[in-house]
């Protein structure tokens, strides 16, 4: 089992910042545990209500219901294996913030029992509520496999 990477930085910071940073890393650490547990309930948590999820090759998948659709969707699909990695996460105003990410594992094709490399770079847009919770409020990634030959 993996075990997601966090950022590190050399760079002094403030203790708003770091707790910024450290309160973000631990909502995508639930969501690598939830993605590598194919728990669609768990991955529902770290999206905002409105949230909006921006798969390679499908349109935007808009709200909670229409993301609880998309992952049972990839999860009957898939099982992963892997490890996110955070590149970056710059926090733009009082309740937004993105975040860069990698990842790297492999995928488990379930119809045909194949594993398989997966490496990706992500996006994450995230908010914070009202509840003071940080959210994914946007997500989008593409592989960063090379195109087959």
């Amino acid at each position: 089992m993996h075990v997601m990477r966090k950022l590190v930085k050399s760079a002094s910071k403030t203790a708003g910042a770091a707790s910024t940073q450290a309160d973000i890393e631990e909502v995508l650490l639930t969501y690598e545990t939830a993605l590598n547990a194919s728990d669609t309930d768990t991955v529902l948590t770290v999206f905002a209500p409105d949230g909006v999820f921006m798969a390679p090759n499908n349109p935007s998948t808009v709200g909670a219901d229409a993301i609880r659709a998309a992952y049972n969707g990839i999860f009957q699909a898939i099982t992963f294996d892997t490890e996110l990695t955070v590149e970056e996460v710059v926090q733009v105003a009082p309740n937004w913030a993105f975040v860069r990410t990698s990842s790297n594992g492999h995928v488990t094709v379930n119809a045909i029992k194949q594993r398989v490399p997966d490496a990706n770079h992500e996006l994450f847009i995230f908010q914070k509520g009202d509840d003071e919770a940080w959210k994914i409020a946007r997500y989008s990634f593409a592989t960063t496999n090379p195109l087959p030959q």
